[in-house]
């Protein structure tokens, strides 16, 4: 097969409807729309939670609890398990991006505690969890909090 042989499939190439165009057309004078109202105006239709001036579901409901979205922060994580497989002795987020391992560090790295490390590495990162500090220590590994 070659480049000009290929075609679109059968059907899914259509022209598209030519509306207004006359009264020959079949969609001349009120286009498809019909007859007056708001449909038939132009920008006439409204948007997804417009209930027709009813109090839009939305707005009725209660709304509650805290969202602290302008101030969050969104860590690139890394566990235990995986410093282990990754056979690294120094640990940090230039290095991790540097090899692929992490694409995006964010608003910075944690070392989260899933899996067991078993050798000393040292470790620079922006926060950790209890247990990865546990484990940590118990193999004797040194690590950094670094601001951001």
């Amino acid at each position: 097969m070659k480049i000009e042989d290929l075609r679109p499939a059968e059907g899914s190439k259509r022209r598209p409807k030519r509306i207004g165009r006359g009264i020959g057309s079949s969609h001349g004078k009120t286009s498809t729309k019909g007859h007056k109202g708001q449909k038939a105006r132009s920008g006439g239709a409204k948007g997804p939670g417009f209930e027709g001036g009813q109090m839009p579901l939305q707005r009725r409901l209660p709304k509650r609890g805290f969202t602290n979205a302008p101030f969050k922060r969104e860590y690139a994580v890394l566990n235990l398990k995986d410093i282990e497989r990754l056979g690294l002795e120094e640990i940090t987020p230039d290095v991790l991006k540097e090899k692929g391992i992490l694409k995006d560090i964010k608003n910075g790295l944690k070392i989260l505690g899933d899996g067991d490390i078993k050798r000393p590495v040292r470790i620079k990162a922006h926060a950790f969890s209890k247990t990865a500090i546990e484990k940590l220590k118990a193999a004797g590994a040194s690590f950094e909090v670094i601001t951001p």
